[in-house]
């Protein structure tokens, strides 16, 4: 059996809720050894916790502000209580964090503040930073340039852009995180893919959201890698084997596993 590493998965979600252990669990079976638990806020913290300490083996939190979380009133409080947390232990990244035009661009300005400041700290502690950069790839693209100092690494998570923003993201050191869409009939992930190494590529589920084709409309899950990464093969032409064992390598470079 291949053995793949899921480096975002939320599955401290209250979807998961019923049958955690058991998802968990069919996701070793599947050989997702590894799972990778980006942070979203305050309220997402001590369940993320919760679940790290049931699976010490498998999951492996991160600690950050989402963007979406980024709002005028609390945000100096959260970043206060992210900034509390890093110095507390270790943590496998900083993350996520980055910046969301999608669902709200009046709050950019705010939002390009935390995301410098995270970016600060991924540098200091030297751990890889999770970018979500949803609709915003070029003001993403400009502050991690901005702060490229030969020490910050990462991964634009879900990646969607264009063969010269991949590019650019490479070229500051980045890793591209692959996911379900890769499998959408109308996603042009592939095209770009084709023209992209393997070894900038690492695997992701955003569980529970964006499931692979033939699982869309159901809740995402980590033993769902495979389906991507089968999808990966088909679009590089390359064994599975191939894909999986390059992608694993990639995480635990990344992650420092």
């Amino acid at each position: 059996m291949h053995t793949y590493i899921d480096t975002h998965a939320h599955l401290y979600s209250s979807r998961f809720s019923t049958d955690r252990h058991e998802m968990v669990a069919r996701a070793v079976s599947a050989g997702v050894v590894s799972m990778y638990l980006p942070n979203i806020d305050a309220e997402s913290i001590q369940p993320m916790l919760d679940l790290e300490a049931a699976f010490p083996e498998n999951c492996f939190a991160m600690m950050g502000l989402h963007p979406c979380s980024v709002q005028p009133d609390t945000y100096e409080k959260e970043l206060a209580l992210v900034e509390k947390y890093l110095g507390e232990r270790a943590w496998a990244g900083i993350g996520e964090t980055g910046i969301d035009l999608y669902w709200d661009k009046s709050t950019l300005d705010i939002q390009k503040r935390a995301f410098s400041r995270q970016i600060e700290w991924a540098k200091d502690l030297g751990r890889p930073i999770i970018i979500h950069s949803r609709e915003s790839n070029r003001e993403c693209l400009d502050l991690v340039r901005n702060g490229q100092d030969g020490r910050l690494r990462g991964i634009f998570h879900c990646f969607s852009g264009t063969l010269e923003e991949a590019r650019e993201m490479i070229d500051l050191g980045f890793m591209l995180g692959i996911g379900g869409t890769l499998t959408y009939p109308r996603s042009e992930l592939p095209s770009v893919l084709r023209e992209i190494p393997l070894e900038h590529i690492v695997l992701e589920t955003d569980a529970p959201y964006l499931p692979p084709v033939p699982h869309r409309g159901k809740r995402n899950e980590s033993a769902w890698i495979p389906v991507i990464a089968s999808m990966l093969s088909e679009v590089k032409v390359l064994p599975l084997g191939h894909i999986a064992r390059i992608t694993t390598a990639s995480a635990k470079r990344m992650f420092g596993a």
